[in-house]
């Protein structure tokens, strides 16, 4: 094949599994928000059962669910058969994804699902299969053609199991309202986590580290102040403690530029009023955002008498891996 026949095939491929993802749009009904019904009621965990590469869509269905706040698992069917039906409890719903809806291990499991009254969800491409026939709820992921030109190799079925997955899995999150601070404690590794977890009381400077100096301190005393705290800013307060605005080592060379001797000059006099700040609980990805936002390197947080409780610098951030 040479390069226009390659990427013609390829759109060709890709046509067909959009079109398979277009056709469950005329095929969402009563059935999906029963379904719906069904997972939000479960009261133990939503087990999520295939064979094959419909099995490979089945973790990564439970995989999602379980991130968006309804419990799940993945279990083999031919495990199943073998021991690992004692994961299944009393409360829980099941989810069986079968293309041809006539998987035999499926098929020889459900007399266990029925024995302790389960509920089962079927997603299939053969809504009158045999497995359909047992399930509470049907939902039809049939599509007119695969992909691949023997019309063997699982491609936009696949593809459209995975699509009704991730439909439920967002339906649910929704109607539970499942927020960001939900999915933040169900991934605190990595990146991911680190963006929604770590907030900017994890990594702010406080006690003898925060920087603060009062109104009428001298220029010459502000400047040591920066120095010694090693952040490049220091907070301005005035008699009751309440931040009023913050001197960096930028408005110290600006202050040289205008006033010549700044020395002359007490904090109140150079200072910069009106200073941006975070509150300790905010998201550390939010002081990120703000400092972006205003192209400064620091930021006080106040409590709530507007008075500092820290400091939190963009090194801080980005060490944190933020």
């Amino acid at each position: 094949m040479n390069q226009k026949a390659i990427l013609a095939r390829a759109r060709e491929v890709l046509n067909i599994e959009i079109q398979g993802l277009r056709s469950l749009l005329d095929r969402l009904d009563e059935n999906f928000c029963k379904a719906i019904k069904l997972l939000g009621e479960c009261n133990g965990k939503v087990v999520v059962t295939g064979m094959g590469k419909s099995g490979l869509i089945c973790r990564k269905i439970a995989a999602t669910l379980a991130s968006t706040g309804t419990p799940s698992f993945f279990l083999h069917s031919s495990d199943a058969l073998h021991g690992d039906l004692g994961m299944v409890m009393k409360g829980d719903v099941i989810l069986a994804v079968s293309n041809s809806g006539e998987t035999e291990e499926i098929l020889k499991i459900i007399p266990h699902f029925k024995r302790h009254a389960l509920k089962m969800i079927v997603m299939t491409g053969s809504p009158e299969s045999t497995l359909a026939k047992a399930a509470d709820v049907v939902l039809d992921v049939s599509v007119r053609e695969e992909a691949c030109p023997l019309g063997l190799a699982p491609t936009a079925s696949t593809t459209a199991t995975l699509a009704m997955g991730d439909a439920l899995a967002v339906v649910l999150l929704e109607t539970k309202g499942f927020n960001q601070e939900d999915f933040a404690m169900r991934h605190p590794g990595g990146i991911l986590g680190r963006r929604l977890f770590l907030r900017v009381e994890d990594l702010m400077h406080r006690g003898d580290k925060l920087p603060l100096i009062s109104e009428d301190t001298p220029i010459k005393d502000a400047l040591f102040e920066i120095t010694s705290k090693r952040l490049g800013i220091t907070g301005v307060v005035d008699a009751a403690g309440r931040l009023t605005g913050v001197i960096t080592d930028g408005d110290l060379r600006r202050g040289l530029e205008s006033k010549g001797d700044i020395f002359r000059y007490n904090a109140k006099q150079l200072m910069t009023r009106n200073a941006k700040n975070i509150r300790a609980d905010s998201l550390a990805a939010e002081a990120v955002a703000l400092m972006e936002q205003h192209s400064i390197t620091s930021l006080f947080v106040l409590d709530e008498n507007g008075k500092p409780s820290g400091v939190i610098h963009l090194h801080d951030l980005l060490k944190a891996g933020l």
